[in-house]
């Protein structure tokens, strides 16, 4: 996936030459090279409109701690965390039509996402008009490649500069080139993504995250919305041909793992997860598997029938943390360990994530202004609603949907013509057989047409889940 990383900087001005895109760069998971697609990224810091491109890094100790003990923690009490300085994904590019701008909300500021054709890049702006504050986002790519908002018609290049504006006389002053014509634009750059118990151990805690180590790999937590966990499964259990995914190979950080055969390759995989905060009580999630093994599967299988079962993974548990979020705030964060019981290494991750948010951020997310707690709690018909959570953000999944429906349309079609065609030939000289063989057709065809509404409503809209029933 591309990522696409933007940021504030101390003054309104906009630079005037372009963010260049380096394809050749890497996440820094410290003891892997990550083979994956390129995600988008955005950037923001505390003070105003402004382009911040100091990315931090931290070292990892490999001294293992107790997760059960007091967490070793470098930095003074009095540093906190600024969720305001740091990259943030904002859509895979596949799921991005180059035709039209995208709004997206990350940790409560609207931007835009649209394709510069001029440039040959995706650029990131604030979702405002500086005219009279319509969303960029409701306008279009104009003829000449430029951003136009719908509102007025005012238009802006790459840069954010205001290059035409409809109503300024092209003979009076250049009013499209002062400043405050012009639209916050964010720089970015191209990244590659790359019911037991289990004995889980905290190396170090800091600002920046915590790594943790367990039998068969490493997971580390890199602040504020990035998580993998790098796993290798024993050679035993390898099939044996192994085939490397798509542009890199993917290596794990230690030798955790038996290995019985020095001569098979280790498969080797690596969970991501990239939890982006939008507002109080929503997250957009974006994850990916780049792996050295399986991967023929991947291209046999649409990506929507992946997506089909994956969500029924999460979505199991999304009214679970609905709930669970709005109890822990009922506590008080600062409280959560009194009302959770943690008392097994399994939970290392989750203590240690929660004393990074109470040491670094006050236990909670920083929204600046924008937001004062938790909305309230929607219909759990509106909360797991899929279609708006999922479909219509994801190309496979909207040309999956729309294909459907139309097969739906179609199989009711055929039902109706075949009893009308039945119907008609009623006193005409029709065999028995071809009207047998019409009035089957028709009933398999509604049946079809029924079986396959329950499928799109269950798969792409709502799915209710009875966990005693599963």
């Amino acid at each position: 996936m591309e990522a696409l990383k933007g940021s504030l900087i101390p003054s309104l001005q906009i630079p005037s030459t372009p963010t260049t895109l380096h394809k050749t760069q890497f996440l820094n998971f410290q003891f892997c090279s990550i083979p994956t697609s390129f995600l988008k990224s955005i950037q923001r810091n505390t003070s105003r409109s402004k382009l911040f491109t100091t990315l931090s890094s931290s070292t990892v100790s490999t001294e293992p701690i107790d997760p059960t003990d007091p967490l070793l923690e470098t930095d003074s009490q009095e540093e906190k965390f600024d969720w305001f300085s740091q990259w943030y994904p904002v859509m895979p590019v596949c799921d991005l039509d180059k035709r039209v701008p995208h709004a997206k909300k990350v940790i409560g500021f609207d931007v835009v996402v649209w394709w510069d054709r001029n440039e040959g890049s995706w650029k990131v702006f604030d979702d405002t008009c500086p005219h009279r504050l319509a969303p960029l986002s409701e306008g279009r790519i104009d003829q000449w490649g430029r951003l136009q908002c719908v509102y007025h018609g005012w238009c802006f290049n790459g840069s954010g500069d205001c290059k035409f504006i409809p109503q300024a006389p092209p003979d009076g002053p250049p009013v499209h080139t002062f400043k405050k014509a012009c639209v916050a634009a964010y720089p970015f750059k191209l990244d590659r993504e790359g019911g037991a118990p289990i004995d889980i151990s905290i190396e170090k805690l800091d600002k920046n995250g915590f790594q943790a180590t367990r039998y068969g790999g490493n997971s580390r937590f890199m602040a504020p919305c990035t998580y993998y966990s790098a796993v290798s499964l024993p050679t035993s259990v390898n099939p044996g041909n192994v085939s490397d995914q798509g542009n890199g190979s993917v290596s794990s950080a230690g030798n955790n793992m038996p290995s019985s055969n020095s001569n098979v390759p280790q498969q080797r995989g690596l969970l991501v997860f990239y939890c982006v905060p939008v507002s109080p009580g929503r997250s957009r999630l974006i994850f990916i598997f780049p792996r050295n093994f399986g991967v023929w599967i991947d291209k046999i299988i649409p990506r929507w029938v992946f997506h089909v079962r994956q969500n029924l993974v999460l979505d199991s548990d999304l009214y679970l943390l609905h709930i669970e979020e709005r109890k822990i705030m009922d506590a008080g964060s600062s409280n959560w360990q009194k009302a959770c019981f943690v008392p097994t290494k399994s939970d290392a991750q989750v203590v240690a994530f929660r004393k990074w948010l109470k040491k670094y951020s006050d236990g909670q997310i920083n929204w600046g202004e924008k937001f004062s707690g938790l909305p309230p709690s929607p219909p759990k018909e509106q909360l797991m609603d899929r279609y708006w959570s999922h479909v219509v953000n994801c190309s496979s999944c909207r040309v999956a949907y729309k294909g459907l429906n139309a097969l739906e349309v179609v199989l009711q079609v055929v039902s109706i013509v075949s009893i009308g065609i039945v119907a008609a030939t009623k006193q005409t000289g029709m065999s028995a057989v071809a009207r047998t063989t019409l009035v089957l057709m028709a009933v398999l065809c509604f049946a079809a047409s029924r079986w396959l509404a329950h499928f799109i409503y269950k798969n792409f809209h709502f799915h209710d889940y009875n966990h005693a029933l599963l």
